[in-house]
């Protein structure tokens, strides 16, 4: 009997070690973003108001980690509200009949110094491809409270790839005046649950 609890015991220990911990992003603190060359001459920047994203992970220096991440095509801002209308519209995004952009990673392989490679698939315009990203990550770590006490753990990501806009049929038809190749960036947050 006594052999028994400890079986029993110590397979309770082993599955709590590997219970997936998921962490959430502080929003405030974060942001989703893309680039691309206007007229090859200058650079517009652009980003997505409303996303969602979650991080889980069974190892506590988040090696493991597996991200995914949505967002509301609609909240496409460019800084310019014609710009704006004119890249949910049919010619690019398709907003009204491809609302969601999401990413679902696949891999995340650690190199020195806090880089890391993710790749994943990425999910735009109805057409779903594998994109690679390069990722540094900051912590995780403890932040200290208000109160003098532990506050929540958090650690910190950018990530930045490239894409070709017209492999997902964005922007396809000819002599569009923007770069093929869109530069991606996100970078913020998290925050252990």
């Amino acid at each position: 009997m006594k052999h028994l609890f400890f079986t029993v015991a110590a397979g309770f220990i082993s599955l709590a070690s590997y219970a997936q911990t998921t962490w959430a992003p502080d929003k405030a603190h974060s942001k989703v973003g893309f680039t691309v060359t206007h007229m090859m001459l200058a650079e517009v920047d652009g980003s997505f108001k409303t996303y969602d994203a979650k991080i889980t992970s069974a190892k506590p220096d988040l090696s493991d980690a597996a991200f995914e991440f949505s967002t509301d095509v609609n909240s496409i801002d460019t800084g310019n509200e014609r710009r704006d209308g004119d890249l949910k519209g049919e010619k690019w995004f398709d907003a009204a009949k491809y609302p969601n952009l999401t990413f679902k990673s696949t891999s995340f392989k650690k190199g020195a110094d806090g880089k890391y490679k993710m790749t994943g698939d990425l999910t735009m315009h109805g057409v779903t491809k594998p994109v690679t990203m390069d990722v540094a990550m900051m912590g995780p770590k403890q932040m200290p409270g208000r109160d003098g006490k532990p506050g929540p753990e958090k650690v910190g990501f950018k990530m930045t790839g490239t894409l070709k806009r017209t492999d997902f049929g964005v922007g396809s038809s000819g002599g569009m005046p923007v770069s093929e190749e869109v530069e991606l960036r996100a970078a913020g947050e998290f925050t252990k649950q």
